[in-house]
């Protein structure tokens, strides 16, 4: 009988012997809608989904940035995706939803939501079959983009959670108003 580590789930496979259900699993992305396209975010950096809720404006901030929101008692920024993506602007409606994601980066928990049109699947990816996103300039920057996927008949952009709650160019958003500002004095 093999050994079987006690961090993984094991499971008998038809030729009798022990295996990782990681090993056929993969890792499992949420699938969200974007003007029609589909892109995927890792589902361990999913907190919750919530229906779209009006948040409290923040004054000078960038377009995509909403505002925020309370949620039991933190306050969370709110980005839209597809302004973000520099995408056609869409009334938000009933299928509309923010997703709270989390990472955490040198110790430091960071929560932000993103509006998206939709959710609608898990995927289950095994690693090997994301594919590097190709370089080319376009609407969604680079650091947003962890990879891509083939699936169905059609590929889905596997998008880097940590890339989009960067908050360099919020940062640069407002270093560069408060430069202005100054030189305006």
């Amino acid at each position: 009988m093999n050994d079987v580590a006690s961090d993984t789930i094991p499971y008998i496979g038809e030729d009798d012997t022990y295996h990782d259900i990681n090993e056929t699993i993969g890792k499992q992305f949420l699938t969200v809608s974007l003007q029609g396209e589909t892109y995927c975010i890792d589902i361990l950096s999913v907190n919750e989904i919530r229906g779209w809720q009006t948040p409290t404006m923040l004054p000078n901030a960038p377009e995509y940035v909403k505002g925020v929101i309370n949620i039991r008692g933190n306050i969370v920024p709110i980005i839209d995706l597809r302004q973000r993506f520099n995408m056609e602007f869409q009334e938000y409606n009933e299928t509309t939803v923010v997703i709270v994601l989390s990472v955490e980066e040198a110790g430091i928990s960071r929560v932000m939501g993103v509006v998206v049109d939709a959710v609608s699947d898990v995927l289950n990816i095994d690693e090997s079959e994301i594919k590097d996103a190709p370089d080319m300039s376009g609407s969604i920057d680079a650091s947003f983009v962890m990879g891509l996927c083939n699936v169905d008949d059609g590929v889905v952009v596997i998008l880097d959670v940590e890339g989009l709650l960067a908050l360099s160019d919020i940062r640069k958003h407002y270093g560069a108003e408060e430069r202005s500002e100054e030189s305006v004095s």
